[in-house]
């Protein structure tokens, strides 16, 4: 299945932001375990990008996103190590353009509605609202779809499990979840928590 269908029939995916390299592992087990199918991992050192190139040569894996990428070369190493995505908390038409050529679907992080709009017109499949929860939430996310209801938007930012329905109703395709599914959680809780949240988000 394309990598931006999944997400959308999906509705949910984590996001991890962690150096170690053991524990992210282990967290992302705890979180696949509890049914969540799509994690986007940080990367932002060297360490990570070996995480990456460990899970995506698994059999049996998650779909990785992998995030906080802002130059070509960077897109180039998630890409080449096997990133299903390329996420970028920035507007970048050089990612557009080498994602384009290598075929990988690349999200772009917007916060505003120009930015959205932005990122919208380079052909974006979906867009990432980050962080949402300082913008307004999810009546934010109704309010910058009210005029451009064209957009695919995902969101993500301290959203809290409880307002997953709420995020999805407002129009957004799917919902990120970060330190809220892991934060001081055994790996055991870790399973539960992603339990619960990918109930709320199928509307088990």
């Amino acid at each position: 299945m394309n990598p931006i269908n999944k997400i959308e029939q999906e509705k949910i995916f984590a996001v991890l932001r962690n150096q170690n390299p053991a524990e992210t592992q282990e967290i992302i087990k705890a979180i696949t375990d509890g049914g969540i199918k799509i994690v986007e991992i940080v990367i932002e050192t060297p360490e990570m990008v070996k995480v990456l190139e460990k899970i995506t040569k698994q059999d049996d894996r998650p779909m990785i996103m992998a995030g906080g990428i802002i130059t070509q070369r960077q897109a180039q190493i998630v890409i080449n190590s096997g990133a299903d995505v390329v996420v970028s908390p920035v507007f970048q038409m050089n990612l557009v353009r080498l994602c384009k050529s290598e075929k990988t679907p690349l999200i772009m992080t917007a916060t505003t509605p120009n930015e959205a709009y932005s990122a919208w017109k380079a052909n974006t499949q979906l867009i990432k609202i980050s962080p949402v929860n300082p913008m307004g939430g999810s009546e934010y996310i109704e309010d910058l779809l009210r005029p451009m209801k064209f957009l695919n938007i995902i969101a993500a930012g301290s959203i809290k499990i409880d307002d997953i329905p709420a995020y999805l109703k407002a129009g957004a395709k799917a919902v990120g979840l970060g330190r809220a599914l892991y934060k001081d959680a055994a790996y055991s809780e870790i399973t539960k928590i992603a339990q619960q949240a990918y109930n709320k988000a199928q509307g088990i």
